[in-house]
């Protein structure tokens, strides 16, 4: 069985109702929902959460919410792999084995179904693959980046100071909207970042973390630009 999984918990503290908030009009998290719905690679679709309304909202937007994730596993602390393991085990105790899950931010509104397709293809592609997710390259190289201390700047690569940057290397970074791992890989591994995860580049005008209310606004002015 192949599904997907959109944790999405209640009491978000820098964004208040972050996972149900309207972005752009409907609730940020029907995006992801609608995404994983319309891949048409999912036999289930399922929102792992503690809060009963976004339960409710999910399930009125087409996915499932069959069980509560416990509240040890729904703090500002929580990493994403304990609860994407939690959420299969619960499926797996009254359903067929999981082959593939993918983990699906709430979110997500820049996810587009070629990409959670294409994350999948990948994955069945590489036998020795565990994770594939998207990423995408920093708009500044890296190597020359600062640090800001008071009024004092340092470089954080100060040999790099007379580089050119063309002729540094190309950096880059976790798009933070979706991982596809094999069911063991979710129960067994410590992190997602190693050589056997698979990256599915995609372009920085369509990532945005979403963090704060300065990172929603900015969000909502993207998605209206690539909208028109």
């Amino acid at each position: 069985m192949i599904v997907a999984v959109i944790p999405a918990r209640a009491g978000s503290k820098r964004i208040p109702g972050k996972n149900t908030r309207p972005f752009c009009g409907r609730p940020i998290i029907e995006y992801s929902i609608q995404a994983a719905l319309q891949a048409e690679v999912f036999d289930r679709v399922m929102v792992s959460t503690d809060s009963d309304p976004i339960a409710e909202l999910a399930i009125a937007a087409g996915a499932e919410a069959p069980f509560r994730r416990p509240l040890e596993l729904a703090d500002d602390f929580t990493p994403t792999i304990p609860v994407i393991r939690h959420a299969i085990q619960s499926i797996e105790t009254v359903a067929d084995p999981i082959e593939f899950c993918c983990c699906l931010y709430p979110t997500a509104p820049f996810v587009t179904v070629s990409d959670l397709r294409l994350g999948l293809e990948k994955l069945q592609q590489h036998p020795a693959a565990e994770f594939a997710f998207p990423i995408t390259t920093f708009s500044f190289p890296i190597f020359r980046s600062l640090q800001f201390d008071g009024d004092k700047l340092a470089m954080f690569f100060p040999e790099y100071e007379n580089t050119r940057s063309q002729d540094l290397p190309e950096a880059w970074h976790d798009a933070g909207q979706f991982y596809w791992g094999t069911a063991r890989a979710w129960q067994e591994a410590t992190g997602i970042y190693s050589n056997a995860s698979v990256g599915i580049p995609i372009p920085r005008y369509r990532v945005q973390d979403i963090d704060t209310l300065e990172d929603w606004v900015r969000a909502e002015a993207m998605f209206r630009a690539l909208a028109s």
